[in-house]
């Protein structure tokens, strides 16, 4: 069983910056280069520079884009790339990204500029995807290789990629096929040419032979190293999410600015209290605002003792804590109706340290305006000067402190930080409300709140409500208000189904009618064979992109037939079935991560700003980043700030945050770690002059971007 992080937050370990070398480091002569820790990527605008160029924003690490197609663009060459700083020669950058091994035309000057800069000072490129031939160390497909789509092939990690850039992976590296009528990936899947020194990293096999073709593989000649990649793919695609990682370690060697890390974190709202159902014959929820078709008969979901013992197993057996937004209310009523009785509250209390606790307000009332439900849609109701009615201050208050009250009664371990008001309600809501209750921000700073939980189909960025700081939070398609599978499915079909197949239309009306279904799903058989696969797929994709945005589902959807853990299941055998040991998902509270967005917010706007310089001489690191940003980094194992060890150990590497206090932060590399040189294996050979045209990405190939619903 693969281990899960649950830390409270990336920062083990001393992370205090030193004023210089430590004792007994290797000082670098005059004459040793230094290495600005920069990326240098040179795009033509195709998916895959576009790819890489967002797993370096996404990580933190800086990177300085060429757009080829852009007139009046910098001219790659000498002076450009390398210069000398204190009478020692400086790379500019540490890696080359290309969109293809050479995407200049025949004899082009600046081709022959990077390849002496890359000989001289041992730097790598990237062929982020180009054509299989001797050129980039590899046969012509034609020669007994393939070229066409890939899509559902099963590539693998080679022995040598294990060994090498791609150790975090188990092996496997399934190519996505999402639809049978879009090409998602194509490729050229070749063996290396004759005489040629390449390794490939990720194969798969040729189609009708027995061998297996390069789709990732590293290629070294005439004193230089290519990271040669022959398939093409977007950003979004799960090969790459998986490819991403080790593509980014090849390149810095290991050393770089920026982290990724795979994150999961789930949020159960509505905690003690019931939540309303689905009424499957007047395609609408009893008790919901919205429901004008009938009165109907109110079947209100709540969790029982059994559902709560199910839970602490599940957590057991996933090593994974659930984070619980609780509204107090839903057990003082539950024994106010049944002489005292709460056989769920008393479940749950008597495991309160099996779970994570988050104020969800005490009754889950809407905190934004007051709702005038005479209309439908609801619409704010407002005062005879046409200015709106907010709910007060006063009334936000309660909601916050009254909760707490009662957790502190049952004991609950709850962190006052935090806070997911009922519906992100208070926040701004369009179209109705399209600014925040002003009266919110004034009630979060009435009670300490740092931490605000926010709805992410609405508002993405992370933003300042008053002392508060919102957290994203990725909704699930498992509905608040099915507590079994062929509610779901039923509920489902009326979103996603046209109206001439009984469906609402809404799907038909959105600007992206592909949402739509071609049928109705099976109520016995749609949830297990079409939603959680399709919810799977999204959830484990927010996994594989470093972000650290939490997930939300509701205390009823682990009642009844318990539906959300098919989906949690789904989303956690994935990952354990793509990751090695050493690459667990990291499973942090809502602080943790707001500190994480808020950090790597920060750190981005100093790199835009040009406020942070990094660069390596010999072992030795420096960063320097305004006084007070938090500077974010990959080293080796054994990398030492100061005199203590630095980072968190992850996928064979550690990283973490440090700050500067105000002067340079300087890393020491294990001696294990080679060092930067101006040869490759002894060699110190004159630049080539390429003369190949530019590999295009062939016709037909699109970028399938996927769609998470809302609800």
């Amino acid at each position: 069983m693969k281990r899960t992080i649950r830390t409270t937050a990336l920062t083990v370990g001393a992370l205090i910056a030193s004023l210089g070398l430590p004792a007994g480091a290797a000082h670098a002569d005059a004459t040793t280069p230094r290495i600005d820790l920069r990326v240098l990527v040179v795009s033509d605008g195709g998916p895959s520079m576009d790819a890489i160029a967002a797993e370096l924003d996404a990580a933190g690490t800086p990177y300085t884009e060429v757009d080829l197609e852009q007139s009046g663009r910098p001219v790659i060459n000498a002076g450009f790339l390398a210069d000398t700083v204190d009478g020692r020669p400086r790379a500019k950058f540490q890696a080359v990204v290309l969109p293809n091994d050479n995407p200049f035309p025949a004899n082009s000057a600046e081709m022959a500029a990077l390849a002496s800069y890359e000989q001289t000072y041992a730097i790598p490129q990237v062929d982020a995807y180009t054509y299989a031939r001797p050129e980039a160390g590899l046969q012509y497909p034609v020669a007994g290789g393939y070229s066409g789509s890939v899509d559902g092939v099963q590539a693998q990690v080679t022995a040598a990629g294990k060994a090498g850039p791609f150790g975090y992976l188990d092996a496997a590296v399934p190519f996505e096929d999402n639809s049978s009528t879009v090409g998602e990936s194509y490729a050229y899947l070749s063996t290396p040419a004759a005489g040629a020194d390449f390794t490939p990293y990720v194969d798969a096999p040729i189609p009708g032979k027995s061998t297996r073709g390069s789709l990732v593989g590293e290629y070294r000649h005439d004193g230089r190293r290519e990271l040669v990649v022959t398939f093409v793919y977007n950003q979004y695609q799960q090969q790459f999410r998986l490819l991403a990682r080790g593509i980014v370690e090849w390149m810095t060697g290991g050393v770089h600015l920026g982290a990724s890390r795979n994150y999961f974190a789930v949020h159960v709202d509505d905690v003690f209290a019931a939540d309303d159902r689905w009424d499957t014959a007047l395609n609408c929820t009893p008790g919901d605002i919205d429901c004008t078709q009938g009165e109907g008969v109110p079947h209100p979901i709540r969790m029982t003792p059994s559902d709560v013992d199910y839970a602490t197993a599940w957590e057991t057996r996933r090593n994974f804590t659930l984070d619980l937004a609780f509204n107090g209310v839903g057990s003082v009523e539950q024994r106010e109706e049944n002489n005292g009785v709460d056989q769920l509250a008393d479940k749950l209390i008597a495991d309160r340290g099996r779970f994570r606790w988050i104020n969800h307000t005490y009754t889950h009332a809407f905190l934004g305006c007051r709702q005038d439900t005479s209309v439908v849609p609801w619409k704010c109701a407002t005062n005879t000067d046409g200015s709106t009615q907010w709910v007060s201050r006063a009334e936000i208050s309660a909601e916050i402190a009254n909760n707490r009250v009662w957790a502190q009664s049952a004991g609950l371990p709850l962190d006052n930080e935090e806070l997911v008001t009922g519906e992100h309600s208070g926040l701004k809501l369009s179209p109705q409300q399209p600014e925040d209750n002003p009266n919110l921000a004034l009630a979060l700073a009435d009670n300490g709140v740092k931490w605000l939980g926010s709805d992410n189909s609405r508002e993405p960025d992370q933003r300042q409500v008053g002392p508060a700081t919102t957290v994203s939070r990725y909704p699930m398609n498992v509905f608040y208000n099915a507590g079994r599978a062929a509610e779901q499915v039923d509920e489902y079909n009326w979103i996603y189904t046209s109206r001439a197949q009984g469906g609402s239309g809404i799907c038909e009306d959105h600007s992206d009618t592909s949402t739509c279904l071609s049928a109705p799903l099976a109520t016995t058989t749609g949830y297990a064979d079409y939603i959680v696969p399709l919810e799977t797929r999204i959830g484990l994709g927010h996994v594989l992109a470093n972000d650290p945005k939490p997930h939300f589902i509701h205390q009823s959807n682990l009642a009844e037939d318990r539906i959300a853990y098919p989906v949690l299941d789904g989303v956690l055998d994935g990952y354990n079935d793509l990751f090695a040991d050493n690459t667990p998902v990291v499973n942090l509270r809502t602080k943790d991560i707001g500190t994480e967005l808020h950090r790597r917010a920060t750190w981005k706007t100093a790199i835009q700003a040009g406020q942070v310089t990094a660069y390596r001489i010999g072992d030795t690191v420096t960063v320097e980043a305004p006084d007070g940003v938090a500077a974010t980094a990959t080293m080796p194992t054994g990398t030492t700030n100061g005199s203590a060890g630095f980072g968190d150990a992850y996928a064979g590497k550690v990283s973490g945050w440090a700050t500067s206090a105000g002067r340079p932060l300087t890393f020491t590399l294990p001696s294990s770690v080679p060092s930067l040189s101006a040869t490759v294996d002894g060699q110190d050979k004159a630049p080539a002059t390429p003369s190949t045209p530019r590999t295009r990405v062939p016709a037909g190939v699109t970028e399938q971007v996927p769609y998470t619903p809302e609800h």
